[in-house]
């Protein structure tokens, strides 16, 4: 017998809400970080075995769609228990900032942006980049990126959260990847880029992953791997949610983010009376 499709359920008030999936799919092969070790995924009980079904997980938070806490990058800072569950929830922006191949998100690029970024806005950042996503070196190593101009941009601005689409809140040649912290992890990517620009990457990006610490510094948790049907709401003003687990001392966390639509403006949050 094959199921393929989700039982029908009753009507229910958020039938005029339309959710837009912005996370990628996770699973078995899921592309990973180039130091990460592969997710296992384990059958501890299934069908012919036991007639139910329970599986066993090992690894890393940072996988996938995820969010980062401030403690994953500066000391002293929140973990995932510690922050506020208004942050993962509330008005979001997604904007389209096209880039190719290490090309930088600048300051400029998102004062521009449309819809115009907000004090207190969810961001959500479409370069394109999620097209490309996959256990590839164009994901990974040629992303563009956000680097400290913009980081910073947005920590002023005072969003309320910040959600890209490629590999991590700051520019590949800005993390470990490039010449940074237990770096260079792809030596050749950074001779490639010396090669096409004729600078270094020391000369370009000077700063270990400035955005994602003017960011969390901030108190502003940032969501890497931002995809799904992203394109689908992109120059638009949505609701946005992306609850991580409640996890103490917890710097980052695998992370469903979902768009909300109400064209018919007939849903309502209830006022608990």
């Amino acid at each position: 017998m094959s199921i393929s499709a989700y039982p029908a359920t009753p009507p229910s008030n958020t039938d005029g809400v339309e959710f837009v999936e912005l996370s990628h799919p996770w699973g078995h092969g899921v592309p990973n970080w180039p130091y990460f070790e592969d997710v296992k995924i384990e059958r501890i009980h299934y069908m012919a075995k036991s007639g139910v079904l329970t599986q066993r997980i090992t690894t890393v938070m940072h996988s996938g769609t995820h969010i980062d806490a401030p403690a994953h990058v500066i000391e002293g800072t929140p973990f995932l228990d510690e922050i506020p569950l208004d942050r993962f929830f509330g008005t979001g922006v997604v904007v389209s900032i096209p880039k190719k191949k290490w090309e930088v998100i600048t300051a400029k690029d998102l004062e521009n942006a449309y819809p115009k970024i907000q004090r207190g806005d969810i961001v959500m950042i479409n370069t394109g980049w999620h097209h490309h996503y996959g256990d590839n070196s164009q994901y990974y190593a040629y992303s563009p990126g956000l680097y400290k101009e913009a980081g910073e941009w947005l920590a002023e601005k005072g969003v309320k959260m910040v959600g890209v689409d490629q590999q991590a809140l700051d520019h590949p040649l800005g993390t470990a990847i490039g010449r940074h912290g237990v770096g260079p992890l792809l030596p050749r990517v950074c001779e490639e880029y010396e090669r096409e620009t004729g600078r270094s990457v020391e000369q370009d990006f000077p700063h270990w992953e400035p955005a994602h610490r003017a960011l969390l510094e901030a108190g502003i948790p940032g969501i890497e791997n931002v995809g799904g049907d992203l394109d689908k709401v992109t120059g638009k003003r949505v609701t946005i949610a992306a609850f991580p687990w409640r996890w103490v001392k917890g710097d980052g966390c695998i992370v469903r983010v979902v768009a909300m639509q109400d064209k018919s403006q007939s849903f309502r949050i209830e006022s608990g009376l």
